[in-house]
């Protein structure tokens, strides 16, 4: 699976439409079993990141099969899971940084433990999808 490049005007769309905190529908497989939950979700350059918990089912999912499905607002596609490490690792700084701006409203609460360095970021680079916007279609 390689790398979606997707053009300027697709890219546009969904970095207006998934370039902040946004819900997206992730799905795995367990045992051949679809798995599917909502995920907090930023895009950037094809590809959704999401803060995660390294010993979530998802994750060991993902370490089984990398192969994902996505669903946001009309948007579906597939990608490849990959986990990109403690959070608070020098080299994740780039897109941390853009986290905690897109999660600002609830990155605090609580809720992720930035000390345990199981607290991972999840990038879900997209290999092929669907996405409508104002009555075109675009192939990803």
């Amino acid at each position: 699976m390689n790398k979606l490049s997707l053009n300027k005007e697709a890219e546009e769309i969904m970095t207006e439409r998934f370039g902040k905190d946004t819900v997206i529908a992730l799905a795995t497989l367990d045992n051949h079993i679809p798995c599917v939950r909502y995920v907090n979700a930023f895009y950037e350059n094809g590809a959704f990141y999401i803060i995660t918990h390294a010993l979530s089912n998802k994750m060991k999912q993902i370490a089984d099969r990398p192969v994902v499905g996505i669903a946001g607002e009309w948007f579906t596609g597939h990608g490849k899971g990959i986990s990109l490490g403690y959070f608070g690792n020098e080299e994740n700084s780039w897109i941390a940084g853009k986290l905690k701006k897109a999660f600002a409203e609830w990155i605090d609460n609580g809720h992720t433990d930035f000390d345990d360095e199981n607290t991972i970021i999840l990038c879900l680079e997209l290999t092929d999808g669907q996405l409508l916007s104002h009555g075109k279609k675009y192939e990803l």
